[in-house]
């Protein structure tokens, strides 16, 4: 991507979200998106593929705080066909929109734009560069990849090891990656092999833009190769083990640093996100770093106290005393045997009491209860509620 396209690209207009939208709702629609126009999903059709390209793009640069601020300022900025001189500026002198951003990004990505605006007037001012300054060919990056993967409740709370299959651009095996059938491209005669032309675009101003004969590779194959048709990237699609750490929460997104596409030219590979999603157990539940569950008591061990077993995930049982006079809907917590956190330690056992009533009593159960209904005949556990109705 040039300069150029860069602060011209409207990222916000790519994800359908307002300039003041939140992380969050960044986050969501980005998801959406991605859903949507994954090659998986539309397998064979270009045009959903370069969508899912754009999305992707907008989302590194929207969904990182510093990067989005760097382009809002580039935008506000550059937004309205470029840098204007100050009055009283004389004099003329080249400008290239490469100086502003530290030079062209591996992979071609908008994104860690090196010094930032603070390079502005180091970049504007810097006449004593020779010609073709800044226009090395540079060692592209490989592509980032989104992927998704569904856990189990236990293997999300435990981590595990899962199989991906991705499917992204590389260099073309046939070509190893020339973009020639055999092997031998020559530098681009127009651009002398940068990838990259300037042009300018009035007041002593020039613009950067990729090589439209080459296509920013700064080659060209004398006789294109049969799979890539020159390009030199083809798909290609491998499947990896992916170790997905303990204590992941539903739909968080994991970023696992050069598992992404090959990079170009010696490049380093783009990085792997990978989208977690976790399903429910018919046990337990979970709240942060702590799991939850709801244990059923009888009105006897609420009331009289008792010593009552509760299970874990994956563990052995433990007891709980459970005092005398027991509220239906307390909460105790067993330490320790929760979900692992970070640091490696567990969060706790979150337990709820919840006073079982049956719906079936045997005749001893029922007579038992009529004599104690007798005997508590006189108290009213509803009076406070009626003596803080009347003074409210």
């Amino acid at each position: 991507m040039s300069t150029k396209d860069f602060v011209e690209k409207d990222y916000y207009k790519v994800l359908g979200v307002p300039k003041d939208a939140t992380e969050a709702e960044i986050k969501k629609a980005y998801r959406k998106l991605a859903r949507e126009f994954h090659p998986d999903a539309n397998k064979g059709d270009a045009a959903a593929e370069e969508r899912f390209k754009e999305i992707s793009e907008a989302n590194d640069i929207l969904g990182d705080a510093k990067k989005r601020k760097e382009y809002d300022e580039a935008r506000a900025l550059f937004g309205n066909g470029g840098f204007r001189p100050g009055p009283g500026g004389g004099g003329s002198f080249n400008f290239d929109l490469g100086d502003l951003f530290g030079g062209t990004q591996q992979g071609g990505q908008a994104g860690g734009f090196g010094g930032g605006l603070g390079d502005v007037f180091g970049g504007l001012f810097n006449r004593g560069a020779g010609p073709g300054a800044g226009t090395r060919t540079q060692p592209r990056r490989g592509q980032d990849i989104e992927s998704e993967v569904t856990l189990s409740f236990t293997e999300a709370v435990d981590g595990a090891t899962v199989p991906l299959r991705m499917s992204s651009q590389a260099p073309c095996k046939a070509c190893s990656g020339t973009g020639d059938k055999n092997g031998t491209p020559r530098v681009c005669p127009t651009c002398v092999g940068t990838g990259q032309v300037s042009r300018g675009s009035g007041g002593g101003f020039s613009l950067t833009d990729p090589c439209a004969d080459c296509k920013g590779r700064g080659l060209i194959a004398e006789t294109p190769c049969d799979v890539c048709k020159g390009s030199g990237r083809a798909r290609s699609s491998r499947t990896m083990q992916v170790r997905i750490p303990a204590g992941v929460s539903d739909g968080q997104r994991i970023r696992l640093r050069g598992k992404g596409a090959p990079g170009e030219r010696g490049g380093p590979a783009g990085d792997l996100y990978v989208v977690v999603h976790v399903g429910t157990h018919p046990v337990f539940g979970r709240k942060d770093d702590n799991l939850t569950v709801t244990v059923p008591v009888t009105f006897a061990e609420a009331a009289l106290g008792a010593d009552i077993k509760v299970p874990t995930l994956n563990g052995p049982s433990v007891t709980l005393k459970l005092p005398p006079g027991t509220p239906n809907g307390r909460t105790m917590r067993a330490r320790g045997k929760g979900a692992v956190r970070k640091d490696g330690t567990r969060g706790d056992l979150l337990v709820t009491v919840e006073v079982a009533v049956p719906t079936e009593l045997s005749d001893k159960a029922r007579e038992a209860l009529e004599m104690y209904r007798e005997a508590t005949e006189s108290e009213d556990p509803r009076s406070a509620l009626f003596e803080s109705a009347k003074g409210a």
